[in-house]
């Protein structure tokens, strides 16, 4: 593992003057949270790709995963480190066609890309760090709803969300049952398992055992000294659950890193692997993000307070395609056909990959034919 000062922290409060990219800014207000706290002056980072047709019909909204952002589709600059996340499955011509459609993506409720997060400047001037409230999917689809009054959309033709992500697709389906014609639920589940809740709950006290944590107040630290070891760890304990066994063990194997010798103190292949993925996203995300949307994770079911998943989701009156993985050890398939078992137009599809879950990124071919079907096929097959 790096040294801690090799890793690049990000800033410490999203500031006007940063690259916003193509980002833009929704000023949502005083919003009143699921567990009674208010988060004051909050706003939504996001970005729109194609036009609003003249009735307002053809719009669809894509959530992204835990670590994502707004930036689904586009180039890498200034504003934004890496390219579009789903650049083969979004854009002109691709089966979420902006020139047909005009999608918005919004950075999550809580996220360190432009949206209000724990790094945010709370109203005493200094980062929100500790004192950031607790944040559920219903708080992050409430803030979502307002930036769709804002941008004068009647409802969507779809949403589409992917792992995390998909957590708020279906909040949207079930809260607002009038305003989705059609779910697309990739990769993803109706409720935190308890095996998800474990996995969730070992990268929180990882994260939070970082000597340089301070229970997230960490953003006046001095440059070099934020809890960059705790965040690469966790996303290393994350990153096992979105790849495979078969994989992991096809890739690797009991190859050593390179120029290393395990025998001599060194890593295996498999090892520097995980390494390489923790410090990239350390350089890139915030840990005080990372503790609060995954907490979002952990209070995550569709069920709660309204008499459990079969009861909430018969409220679903979209077109659903839930969208699996065959060698997902994240969402298993068998999520994927309950989710298709509990709502009433509905149909279930699990693509085949090696990757696991992060198969929904890399089987673009197969995923992008299943949700371009959907989305263009008038007399959608419906079935589970």
């Amino acid at each position: 593992m790096p040294e801690t000062n090799e890793l690049l922290p990000v800033s410490g409060a999203w500031k006007p003057t940063d690259p916003k990219g193509n980002r833009q800014f929704a000023a949502l207000g005083m919003l009143k949270l699921e567990s009674g706290s208010t988060l004051p002056g909050a706003r939504l980072a996001f970005e729109t790709f194609g036009t609003l047709n003249a009735d307002k019909s053809n719009a669809i909204l894509i959530d992204h995963a835990l670590t994502g952002d707004s930036h689904v589709y586009g180039a890498a600059g200034p504003g934004h480190v890496t390219p579009g996340w789903w650049n083969e499955v979004v854009g002109p011509g691709a089966a979420v066609d902006t020139d047909r459609w005009f999608v918005v993506c919004p950075n999550v409720l809580g996220g360190c890309q432009g949206s209000t997060g724990p790094a945010t400047l709370a109203p005493n001037g200094r980062a929100w760090g500790s004192r950031f409230p607790l944040l559920t999917t219903r708080d992050q689809v409430a803030a979502e709803k307002i930036l769709m009054n804002q941008l004068g959309i009647p409802h969507w033709f779809a949403v589409i969300g992917c792992s995390h992500g998909g957590h708020r697709a279906l909040e949207w389906a079930v809260t607002y049952p009038e305003q989705v014609e059609r779910l697309v639920a990739v990769a993803t589940g109706c409720a935190t398992t308890a095996e998800q809740a474990a996995w969730c709950h070992v990268q929180m006290h990882v994260l939070e055992l970082d000597t340089n944590f301070h229970n997230g107040d960490y953003y006046d630290n001095p440059p070099g000294q934020g809890p960059f070891r705790g965040l690469a760890l966790a996303r290393e304990v994350a990153h096992t659950t979105y790849r495979c066994p078969k994989e992991l063990q096809e890739r690797f194997g009991r190859d050593p890193g390179y120029q290393e010798d395990p025998l001599s103190g060194g890593r295996l292949a498999v090892q520097s692997y995980l390494d390489h993925h923790g410090v990239k996203l350390a350089k890139r995300f915030d840990a005080g993000s990372y503790r609060v949307l995954t907490r979002s994770m952990l209070t995550h079911d569709v069920g709660r307070g309204r008499g459990g998943l079969e009861v909430a989701l018969s409220q679903v009156q979209a077109r659903v395609l839930a969208l699996g993985v065959d060698s997902d050890r994240l969402f298993y398939p068998s999520q994927t056909q309950q989710l298709a078992r509990l709502t009433r137009r509905s149909q279930a599809v699990i693509i085949h990959s090696d990757s696991g879950h992060d198969g929904f990124l890399i089987e673009n071919d197969a995923v992008g034919q299943a949700i371009g079907e959907f989305l263009t096929t008038e007399d959608t097959t419906i079935g589970c």
